[in-house]
Parts: structure tokens; sequence; C-alpha cells
């Protein structure tokens, strides 16, 4: 192990008390983790190499591959699949994250350029495919047919909710049950995907398995709300980028939703003028979170959040205690208090 990937994330880790926590008998397999995403991003190919070397440093907080090694250690899982299979789906949230940006045009992704502002769209979409198909050939090295079939099927799937979610753009009539059903496949689908391949690696029966996924399927609910509703109510510099990004970029989030659904004639009128407008400036941005913030938007939306994240604690309290269970849960209560 490098010292500079162990360094990496455990910076990262020390960073967040809850992660720390969370983290804590899994560090030594995320270490590995990190190793194999940097041996991933190696090419002969010097500009695949450059950008997937700047695309893997260690900066995210990695929750879908702790996902899969808790999951797997919670049925007392000894082998070695466990870190392949948490790089692949790591690898596959970042080819959605750099399909999301050239989509979204989003410049900055996680305090840094994003990749297509750095690099430009033409090359930074064919990177994006050529993680997806790489993660999914090395995903033919696993033993159990059934993991293959599932991260076929998700990575499908993913790209299904980015184009509903690109086609339903800028639509101020979306209702909620479309947003939740983008944010499903987009988001909780993966973090379903990482739970039931930890489970199948450690040979949990196939309730216990169903029981992850819907498990994954609840805390990725929570885990997006959560993020969308911290467009409206974080800071720039926690977050890493600026706020009412979604809203600048044409993304119909929750909080916005909610205000067009149940604001009153004359502040839903307002929001949608605001909304059209071809260049919107700050000051109108402004206006739009001040109306989201008078209505209640952005409490319906954390208790929303708080539905999905119970729900998840629920499903994870029905296996045995562990410390790995405990992590489990405490990662539904992390996600839910989460500021960036």
């Amino acid at each position: 192990m490098s010292e500079s990937a162990t360094n990496s994330i455990k910076s990262r880790v020390e960073k967040s008390p809850s992660l720390r926590r969370l983290y804590n008998n899994i560090m030594k397999d995320l270490e590995k983790v990190e190793q194999e995403l940097r041996l991933f991003s190696r090419s002969p190919n010097k500009l695949i190499s450059d950008i997937s070397t700047y695309l893997f440093q260690a900066n995210g907080k990695r929750i879908r591959p702790a996902l899969v090694l808790l999951c797997s250690k919670l049925f007392g899982y000894k082998g070695k699949e466990h870190i392949l299979m948490s790089t692949l789906v790591e690898a596959i949230h970042t080819a959605s994250l750099i399909h999301d940006d050239i989509i979204d045009n989003s410049k900055i992704r996680r305090g840094r350029e994003s990749i297509h502002a750095k690099w430009g769209p033409n090359v930074t979409v064919l990177l994006g495919d050529y993680l997806y198909i790489k993660a999914l050939s090395l995903s033919l090295q696993s033993e159990h047919s059934q993991i293959i079939q599932i991260l076929t099927s998700i990575s499908a799937r993913m790209v299904e909710g980015e184009l509903t979610e690109y086609y339903l753009s800028g639509n101020l009539d979306m209702a909620e049950k479309d947003y939740l059903d983008i944010i499903n496949k987009k988001t909780a689908s993966l973090f379903s995907a990482s739970c039931q391949i930890g489970g199948i690696l450690g040979r949990a029966t196939k309730k216990e398995e169903n029981h992850l996924a819907e498990y994954g399927a609840n805390l990725g609910m929570s885990f997006q709300i959560i993020d969308d509703l911290l467009d409206f109510t974080g800071e720039e510099k926690t977050l890493g980028k600026p706020i009412l990004s979604d809203l600048s970029e044409g993304r119909i989030t929750l909080p916005l939703i909610y205000t067009l659904h149940n604001d009153g004639r004359e502040n839903r009128k307002l929001v949608i003028e605001l909304m059209k407008q071809k260049d919107q400036d700050k000051e109108s941005l402004r206006e739009i979170l001040k109306i989201v913030k008078s209505n209640g938007a952005l409490d319906y939306t954390y208790k929303k959040a708080e539905e999905f994240s119970r729900k998840s604690r629920e499903i994870m309290s029905q296996f045995p205690k562990s410390t790995h269970q405990e992590a489990l849960s405490l990662l539904s209560e992390f996600i839910i208090k989460r500021r960036k």
C-alpha cells in the first residue's frame, strides 16, 4: 500500500467523526480499494492515464465501496473479491458523475474543475464510456454470475435515470413521483446493488440479500434527497461547489417541486417567471431561494429524507448485532446529518 493512498483515505475520514467511527473496522480494506482505483486508472494511453489519475485522487466519501465491504463482513466474509467489487462500484459511480457533469454543464466537482471543464466534453464522454465498459469487463472475473448481472443491469438503470432527468430538465410541472423515480434509478440503485453484492459475497440467504438490497435503496434515496436539499441550505466552501448549482442548471429537485405544487398562485407564478429566464442572475436565484425557504419546502424535503433513513435503519435492525451491523446503522444517521 502506497503511503499517499493510506494518508489520503485517513485524512478524509479524520475530518468526519461519523465516518471515522463508521470505517474503523474496514480501513485496511478501503486502503486496498484506493490502491486498486489507482491501478484501475493506469493505461498506456497517456490521456486516459492523466485524466483517470486526476479523477481518482481520493476526495470522495467512498460510501459505495464501504457498503460492499461492510455488507460482506456482516456475514463474516474472508475472501478477496470484495476489494475488486468495491473498486468497480466506485468506478461505475465515477463514470455516472462524469456523464452527469457533461449533461448539466457543471464546472466544479468536489471543489475542483470537473473533468469536462478541464478536458472538454468530447474527450470526457468517451472517458465515461471507457470507465463503464472497463468496470463491466473486470466484473467478469467474479465467481458469482449474479454479481455480473447486477452490475450490468444497474449500469443500464443509471443511464436510464440520467436520460429521464434530461428529458424532464426544466419541466416545471414535474411531479414528486417522477423526481423519486429518477433518484431511485440514478443513485439508490447503485447503493442497493453495493449492499446486495456484499451479501452475495458473504453467502447471505436470499431473504437476507433482499433485505440488504432494500436497506441500500432506502439509504440511497435518503442520500440523494439530502444532497439536493444541501443545494439550497449548504455553504459553498463546505459543498465544494456554488449553492443553487442544481437550480441554475435547470435540475428540478424536491424543494422546488414542493414549492410549485403547494405555494400560493402568486409565488408559483413568480418562480416560474424566474426559472424561465434564459440568463438567471444571482438576484433571481436568491429570490427563488427566499420563496422556497418561506413555504415549508425545506422542512418537507428533510422529513422525506428522514422517512427513507428510518426505513433503512429498521431493515438493518433485523440483522444480528455486530460491529459491522452497527456501522451500517450509523451510516444512515451520518447521511441524514451530513453537511456536504
